[in-house]
């Protein structure tokens, strides 16, 4: 409440009664402008809402928020699903292109083969001279029994005791050779060998050969068996402090270590294989790998020597 004193004088009772009258009016105009304020702040209070509704607002909100990123993971999923699958039928698409490219290669390469297969008048040709040639290889491992058995003996003079076990186990493996030989039954009707028309040519003591891929695959191994070969051989001559002469070797004279008798002549066998034997023989001495290598003890010519000395050259 407002407290105002209304002490004054009024000279005359005119003039005392209107000062009354609007000093009324001013205390009336101030109670109005006090209601109206206290009025004024009614609203707000009346906005302020009770505390479990907003913890139910705020629940709600949440949980709207949480329903929006689930949709979100949602679509983002159905996205990459649908991206796996695209990539998928791209990959699929790649691989059945790429089966049927290797198809139409196999088939190009049959045809090829087809066409460059051999008359049957030459197949008979080879066949016989395959069988003339197994025939002459069989009297010379015979043959050659009695001059292994000679040279084991000089070597057993001389006191060559590392060169003397190298030497058996040589002639153990020829004999495994001859056994093997002996004991085959060859088809020659479906040997591709015989069929199958030259691919390289080679030259060997100034005259041109021609042989297909598996003469050819029959003349490296001359080479790796020969080097190999060597290798022991130059390898026994130094552990028994002997003098470098790998002509002197059995197995250099012999030269057939590893040949079957089949697909190439041997004559042209034992000259590569003697192209091997010496490289190797000059490793193993001189304990070194200048012309080849040794793999889990399997000795090999490195590829550039070895296709430096055959020179194949394609004839088709």
């Amino acid at each position: 409440m407002i407290k105002l004193n209304r002490k004054f004088v009024c000279p005359s009772g005119q003039e005392g009664t209107m000062k009354i009258k609007v000093f009324d009016r001013i205390v009336m105009a101030l109670v109005i402008s006090t209601m109206s304020l206290v009025g004024a702040s009614m609203p707000t209070n009346a906005q302020q809402q009770p505390p479990e509704e907003q913890k139910e607002q705020k629940r709600a909100q949440q949980e709207q928020k949480q329903d929006q990123r689930q949709q979100q993971q949602q679509q983002k999923q159905q996205t990459q699903q649908q991206e796996r699958v695209q990539r998928q039928s791209e990959q699929d698409q790649k691989q059945q292109q790429h089966r049927i490219e290797q198809e139409q290669k196999q088939d190009q390469r049959q045809k090829q083969k087809q066409e460059q297969r051999l008359s049957e008048q030459r197949q008979k040709q080879l066949i016989n001279q395959q069988q003339q040639r197994v025939a002459q290889y069989r009297q010379h491992l015979e043959q050659e029994e009695r001059l292994a058995r000679e040279h084991a003996a000089l070597l057993q003079r001389q006191k060559r005791k590392a060169q003397y076990r190298y030497q058996e186990e040589y002639l153990e493996h020829l004999r495994q050779q001859q056994i093997r030989l002996r004991n085959e039954r060859f088809d020659y009707d479906h040997d591709p060998y015989f069929y199958t028309a030259p691919k390289y040519r080679y030259n060997r003591g100034g005259r041109y050969y021609e042989t297909n891929e598996y003469g050819a695959k029959m003349l490296r191994q001359a080479l790796n068996h020969g080097y190999e070969q060597g290798f022991r051989a130059g390898k026994a001559d130094r552990d028994d402090r002997w003098r470098s002469n790998y002509k002197d070797s059995y197995a250099y004279k012999d030269a057939n270590y590893g040949y079957s008798g089949y697909y190439v002549d041997r004559s042209d066998y034992n000259h590569y294989f003697r192209e091997g034997f010496r490289r190797g023989y000059e490793d193993g001495y001189n304990s070194r790998h200048r012309y080849g290598r040794n793999v889990n003890g399997n000795y090999s010519m490195l590829d550039n020597i070895l296709s430096q000395i055959l020179n194949f050259q394609n004839i088709r």
